[in-house]
């Protein structure tokens, strides 16, 4: 049975994120870029006592996230495989400067390499483009939070490398948080009634509502929401929804047709949230490669 080496359970502990579920999640991975088989093409041209070390260097400038998790890539891969982290998750990354080191067998350090960049590039690339729009609106007051349009499977991990770009995460599940949507508002009669059915049955939980008109607002202000999701609304909406919650203490997310051009004016409304789906659906992965040295 593998398990994972010190230094790369220490690394996920200090990213707050779980081992078991890394693990199952890098063993399905691994199994299915073997298939059952054998790295034929490592095991055809590599001597099998051949050692040599892989350094994982960004190949462009972005944002780092996923060490530990490519860490655990070679754990389940490299019997003995000695790590030597070089960059930290949440740092921007050198291109040409290695982030990770790994020494070990060359034949089962090229089995690992696809896997492993796999799931460091896409969480580098969701760390990066977070840190754009962060960027973005900073000084405004604004935070970028992400959506449940995550990859299935890996919703833990790219929320994770949204927080090492600066974002900030929304629910992680549908029951930590309720958000009444236009579907919840059609089937329960209306947004007030949408409202009053989740705080009756669920009086503990936070409840946001989505609203696309002024008057929705208001209806949920009264109401008690704690917090008013703005669907498609001009700055000039916003800023007057907004003037309408915060004397109530009610907080605000911007979503819907938001771009990295029209952050900054939308984040100038007040608005406390702008709700980014592209952060984990959309980011295009941080290019990184092994770059392989070996002992002969």
């Amino acid at each position: 049975m593998t398990t994972l080496s010190a230094a790369t359970r220490a690394s996920l502990a200090s990213a707050g994120l779980d081992e078991a579920y890394v693990l199952d999640l890098v063993r399905r991975a691994v199994a299915e870029d073997l298939a059952g088989g054998v790295d034929v093409t490592s095991a055809a041209t590599v001597p099998a006592d051949l050692r040599g070390v892989a350094a994982f260097v960004p190949r462009a400038a972005g944002v780092v996230a996923g060490t530990g998790v490519a860490m655990a890539v070679l754990d389940v891969v490299v019997p003995g495989v000695a790590h030597r982290m070089v960059g930290v998750d949440g740092v921007e990354a050198v291109p040409g400067t290695p982030v990770l080191e790994a020494e070990g067998p060359v034949r089962d350090l090229l089995t690992a390499e696809r896997t492993a960049l796999n799931l460091l590039c896409h969480l580098s690339g969701v760390a990066t483009l977070t840190r754009a729009w962060v960027d973005a609106v900073a000084g405004t007051g604004a935070a970028i939070r992400d959506t449940r349009k995550t990859t299935p499977g890996l919703r833990a991990l790219e929320k994770y490398a949204v927080r090492c770009g600066g974002g900030t995460n929304h629910r992680m599940s549908l029951s930590d948080a309720a958000l009444v949507k236009d579907n919840h508002v059609v089937a329960a009669g209306g947004v007030r009634e949408a409202f009053a059915a989740v705080r009756t049955a669920f009086p503990g939980l936070a409840v946001e509502v989505e609203c696309d008109t002024v008057e929705q607002v208001r209806e949920v202000i009264e109401a008690g929401a704690d917090l008013v999701l703005l669907d498609n609304m001009g700055p000039d909406l916003l800023r007057e929804c907004v003037a309408l919650c915060r004397p109530r203490g009610v907080l605000t997310e911007a979503s819907g047709a938001l771009t990295l051009a029209t952050a900054r004016e939308v984040a100038r409304t007040g608005v406390d949230f702008l709700a980014i789906g592209a952060l984990t659906h959309s980011a295009p992965v941080l290019d990184l490669g092994v770059d392989l040295r070996t002992d002969s």
